[in-house]
């Protein structure tokens, strides 16, 4: 019976590697719907929310995980990714709202992917590209709102309120994983 046991987990190990293998940032590519598997229920990842004027419904599809992310840094808010076979810029820029969930809960929704160029005013949660500190390499950051000015505004500090919660269940996570930089 042992030899059983172990070919049974080393079949699971597989498996579990072929799906995780599956959701990787490669499906954008085909345009197919990914979906995360509920056995690694503790794994961060990011969905980008495609709107429902552009198709006949609304759906989400997987942009990156964990393994995607090198570290996130809580006093500036930068998340650095790892390096792609695409650029992070080049398969957000389609995608609205970016939801993060930790398993099957959701954490937090991002109301826009914005860019320097982006003229805008967002007071709730952005991930923001930001290619004019250093154009040689742009960085990313977890932003309460865009442009930075607006963050005394009231609108602004009770959506920081309303976060607080979702962000320390998201940096915890990331400490718990190696990922977290002070």
């Amino acid at each position: 019976m042992k030899p059983n046991k172990s070919l049974s987990r080393m079949m699971a190990i597989v498996i579990v590697g072929t799906v995780m293998a599956a959701c990787s940032l490669d499906s954008l590519e085909s345009g197919k719907d990914v979906i995360i598997d509920p056995v690694e229920e503790h794994m961060l990842a990011a969905c980008g929310l495609i709107d429902s004027r552009t198709r006949p419904d609304s759906y989400e599809q997987l942009v990156f995980t964990e393994q995607d992310i090198e570290w996130f840094n809580t006093t500036t808010r930068e998340i650095k990714f790892r390096d792609m076979h695409k650029q992070p810029y080049e398969f957000l820029e389609p995608f609205h709202q970016i939801k993060f969930y930790l398993g099957g809960n959701t954490l937090f929704e991002v109301s826009s992917f914005v860019g320097d160029w982006d003229s805008r005013t967002y007071t709730d949660l952005v991930l923001h590209y930001d290619v004019i500190t250093d154009p040689h390499q742009g960085r990313y950051y977890l932003h309460d709102c865009y442009p930075l000015q607006f963050i005394d505004t009231d609108e602004v500090k009770a959506n920081i309120k309303k976060n607080e919660g979702q962000w320390e269940l998201f940096t915890s996570y990331l400490e718990s994983i190696g990922k977290l930089r002070k």
